[in-house]
């Protein structure tokens, strides 16, 4: 059967795996068993994916980044260099927890910045963007721009990633010009 995507020779994929058409591996990372990933994704170099780790479509993931069991990608996601997922709240390394994973979720479209961490059970909502450096200690409304530590919510961006202002719960994006709506229940577009 031939292979519609690319795996560097460096890279290990422990069979079976769901890899989608155009997918390209690069160098040192690894793909275990049972891990499924979607059409169009780039995966560094030195990444590694979990059985369990879900990635949609058209997925970056960027160099030195684990994906862990637990952790499902929406589309369009992209995973900055050296950001941290993790999987368990409480981990010791002389008790088993796997049996209390806590899903991590990241919505379509949003971003994460490099060396960012996400802890677990928490979600990224869609199109949020996550600011290098930060710590996600909480879940993320959609289009949400966050950072510090702990990460808060600072802003608001497009689906285009450029910073929105609202007036009167109203929003235009000056570079795309989407428009936006915020009230007490989130933001979306119109």
């Amino acid at each position: 059967m031939k292979k519609n995507y690319f795996i560097h020779p460096t890279a290990v994929v422990d069979e079976p795996v769901e890899i989608g058409e155009g997918t390209r591996i690069w160098h040192f990372s690894h793909v275990m068993s049972g891990a499924t990933i979607g059409e169009r994704c780039v995966i560094g170099q030195n990444v590694f994916i979990a059985s369990g780790a879900v990635l949609g479509k058209n997925i970056k993931v960027q160099n030195n980044v684990s994906v862990f069991k637990g952790v499902v990608l929406e589309d369009d996601v992209f995973c900055g260099p050296s950001m941290v997922f993790t999987n368990v709240f409480n981990p010791r390394s002389f008790i088993s927890r796997m049996k209390e994973i806590r899903q991590t979720r990241v919505k379509k479209g949003a971003t994460i910045g490099a060396n960012a961490t996400i802890v677990c059970g928490n979600t990224v909502g869609q199109y949020a963007l996550i600011g290098a450096s930060s710590v996600v200690t909480k879940d993320v409304p959609d289009y949400a721009l966050v950072y510090g530590n702990p990460g808060k919510v600072k802003g608001w961006v497009c689906q285009c990633a450029e910073e929105i202002k609202f007036r009167a719960g109203k929003s235009e994006c000056k570079a795309c010009g989407k428009r936006y709506q915020k009230d007490r229940t989130g933001v979306r577009l119109i």
